[in-house]
């Protein structure tokens, strides 16, 4: 007796009922949040607006050495970015996170002038001579920053005004636009007038600045403190008399005649 054929359980292929095209179903609406989670998105958005408000307060209530504003103009667009203003009492980083690159960028710019016045000397000769501090200002970062607040009493006695903003003037009209650089052709060696760079404008400034001061010092009975406050002032009003705006001007006239 044969096998009973079983009865097929699906549809058919060439049936009609598989040639109906097959509904998309419709998409899940959107699951609206839960109260609780923007509740909570809610509480931690207005602690962050105020914590960036009590931050604006802080910087707005700190002043340098306790006595100067940080409100200060910068009117040279290129070293804008360059010119650290972050608001500290007293600006001693101990230049945490030095080996990026362009990390100078982020140091408050009366600590950069105070390192720059921990050297030992000019490095070069000046007048004939080489000046050596003999480790008078070296690694003595407390001593460099007590010369820079004396100065910054002094500015602040003799012209009224704030000698942040003076130190950020005198920066800006002490920076030169163009350089030389030696480039050799053939074995020629010549002279070629160059751009600087943004950055190195203002660390040419800062040198020149804190070199003017060491030199005035040395075989005087001025203080540092009294010469540093002297060069800051007279670059500040662009002053021929000034050491970092004779340098500049001596920089830029040897680019002129490399051209």
């Amino acid at each position: 007796m044969a096998d009973a054929v079983p009865e097929s359980v699906g549809v058919a292929e060439n049936s009609p009922e598989a040639a109906k095209p097959k509904r998309a179903r419709a998409p899940k609406p959107a699951q609206r949040p839960e109260p609780r989670k923007a509740e909570q998105e809610g509480v931690e958005a207005g602690q962050e607006v105020q914590r960036a408000s009590r931050s604006a307060e802080t910087s707005r209530d700190t002043l340098l050495f306790d006595k100067y504003d940080y409100g200060v103009e910068i009117q040279d667009l290129s070293l804008k970015n360059y010119i650290n203003l972050k608001p500290l009492a007293y600006p001693v980083t101990y230049r945490r996170g030095s080996q990026k690159s362009f990390s100078k960028a982020n140091v408050n710019i009366v600590e950069r002038m105070c390192n720059s016045l921990m050297r030992g000397g000019t490095g070069s000769k000046v007048g004939g001579h080489v000046i050596r501090t003999k480790g008078r200002l070296q690694g003595k970062k407390l001593k460099a920053m007590d010369i820079i607040e004396t100065a910054f009493g002094i500015i602040h006695k003799q012209t009224g005004s704030n000698p942040l903003q003076m130190l950020v003037k005198a920066l800006e009209n002490s920076a030169p636009i163009e350089d030389t650089t030696r480039v050799v052709y053939g074995g020629i060696k010549s002279n070629v007038a160059v751009d600087i760079s943004a950055s190195r404008r203002l660390d040419i400034a800062i040198r020149n600045v804190s070199i003017a001061a060491i030199i005035g010092a040395f075989s005087s009975k001025r203080r540092i403190a009294e010469t540093f406050a002297n060069e800051i002032i007279l670059a500040a009003n662009n002053d021929v008399n000034s050491y970092a705006i004779k340098r500049k001007n001596e920089i830029e006239r040897m680019a002129r005649s490399a051209k």
